[in-house]
């Protein structure tokens, strides 16, 4: 046994213990955290504002702190930008993290000396809580993808800055960093397919037993190595066991990368982001991911039906109910306050506090007043696919408006990995599933008001090259599940599979 591998054992042992300690104390470390947060932001310009000082509670809190997207926040950043010290947070941030905004263009999301380490740990909790639990401790001898955008750094206001990935790269354990491919400088490699050629260049004759991503470059990685081998996955990397993902559902993507990998591997959800690492899944026996709520951020919910409105309700983790949809509010050591993540969760757990993301919030479609979210859409066209034996590769749906004759649909395109035999009674499947999980949606089709819904196939590769074509491969871009106008469908129409 290598001396790696038989040192992560009593680790990983200690933080499972400590994981499991926390479950019973959150919300009173989500006291405690607030608590901090206020201690530290009333020395700031943001703090004196808002007159930190005078707050007593969470009561108080969110009376004195609006809720703001970075839109809103954006003055405060050009304030740091500009030099200033103590604007969001003690100090100035040691990055920026560099994300691509909408209304915005980029956004700069401040990471400070006190939150580096909610990034850096998380990654490592989850992967020494799968080590507990599952006895799998063998995979620290080998070697491990963690993919990043270019570690290279640029200066904004005199602050590094760069993609999350490619500052958490700076951040690796060094007794990590001889287990760590691809290389540094393939990792500054800009244009997405020149480093993906040298990313399974630099791979394909190692032991790898560790891979991480988001699934649609994993997707297109095993792609290529069977292209270049001939082999299954599994043949070109005996060893390779835990399989780490996150930043989309993983459902629509799970058949194919096992039938890629051909067998079963063992998965590890995160659910991170720019501004924090939020979750983490600390066991494979129970669904959900563990919120982490003592890691220096404060959260807070609104039912996810109220976001839009001039006054929505706010509420502490303590008053949250399984089931419900909620948008993520954070308050964190970066220097974000009030902060609309723009995500939305479902909690499918109190005791613990686990959770399930369930979209984005302007990822939607109420074109008809359905209110239909990413994680219905998601639901319907699987289940769907699993009773027809059929494997997606990635789809999208937005609503086709009829001004004239005709009633309005909703129009998906799919890129199938093989096409269904009947594609008017698989659609007339994804309907009704729709319907049953959608209230709203059903009722406009029993009311005649919606036709139901088309299903558009797309051409073999259709995501991947029109993803190219607007600059977006790889890395972690997204395709949206869900809009709300047409831009994106009609992108795509050139793609499409002509009858």
């Amino acid at each position: 046994m290598k001396i790696k591998s038989f040192l992560a054992r009593p680790f990983a042992s200690y933080i499972y213990k400590q994981t499991q300690k926390g479950m019973g104390t959150a919300l009173e470390d989500q006291k405690k955290v607030l608590k901090e947060l206020l201690k530290t932001g009333k020395i700031t310009e943001f703090g004196l504002e808002h007159h930190f000082k005078d707050i007593e509670d969470y009561q108080g809190f969110k009376q004195a702190v609006p809720l703001q997207d970075y839109e809103k926040m954006k003055p405060w950043v050009d304030k740091i930008k500009e030099g200033r010290h103590n604007v969001l947070w003690k100090g100035q941030p040691i990055y920026f993290a560099k994300t691509s905004g909408t209304t915005s263009g980029v956004k700069y999301i401040p990471i400070t000396k006190e939150s580096i380490p909610n990034h850096i740990n998380s990654a490592r909790n989850a992967l020494l809580c799968y080590i507990a639990e599952s006895g799998n401790h063998l995979f620290t001898n080998g070697k491990m993808i963690f993919l990043s955008g270019s570690p290279e750094l640029e200066r904004i206001g005199g602050i590094p800055t760069g993609r999350l990935s490619g500052i958490v790269n700076h951040h690796i354990p060094s007794y990590l960093r001889t287990n760590q491919l691809p290389s540094y400088e393939t990792n500054c490699i800009e244009d997405w397919e020149t480093k993906l050629d040298k990313i399974i260049e630099e791979t394909i004759n190692k032991d790898m037993t560790l891979i991480s991503g988001i699934p649609p470059w994993m997707q297109m990685y095993f792609d290529r190595l069977i292209a270049k081998s001939g082999k299954p996955v599994k043949d070109i990397f005996p060893n390779f066991t835990v399989l780490v993902h996150g930043g989309v559902n993983f459902d629509p993507y799970k058949a194919k990368l096992m039938a890629s990998i051909g067998k079963e591997v063992d998965t590890i959800e995160t659910f991170p982001a720019s501004e924090g690492f939020f979750a983490f899944q600390d066991t494979r026996k129970e669904e959900g991911l563990l919120l982490n709520t003592d890691s220096g951020i404060f959260f807070e919910f609104i039912p996810s039906q109220e976001i839009f409105n001039e006054k929505p309700a706010r509420i502490s983790l303590k008053d949250v109910k399984v089931g419900e949809n909620y948008a993520m509010i954070i308050n964190n050591n970066a220097g974000l306050w009030g902060y609309n993540l723009g995500d939305t969760v479902r909690f499918v757990s109190t005791n613990p506090y686990r959770l399930v993301v369930t979209g984005r919030i302007k990822h939607f479609i109420s074109a008809f007043g359905e209110h239909v979210i990413g994680e219905e859409v998601e639901y319907s066209l699987m289940k769907a696919a699993r009773e027809a034996q059929l494997g997606i590769v990635e789809f999208t749906v937005a609503p086709m408006i009829q001004s004239g004759d005709g009633k309005s649909y909703h129009e998906w395109f799919v890129e199938f990995e093989r096409e269904p035999e009947n594609l008017s009674a698989f659609a007339l499947q994804v309907n009704n599933n729709l319907r049953d999980k959608n209230i709203y949606y059903d009722d406009l089709i029993r009311g005649n008001i919606l036709d139901p819904l088309v299903i558009r196939p797309l051409r073999k590769n259709a995501f991947i090259s029109y993803m190219k074509s607007i600059g977006k491969l790889g890395g972690q871009n997204k395709v949206p599940r869900l809009s709300n106008d047409r831009n994106l469908a009609e992108a795509l129409k050139p793609y499409a599979v002509l009858d």
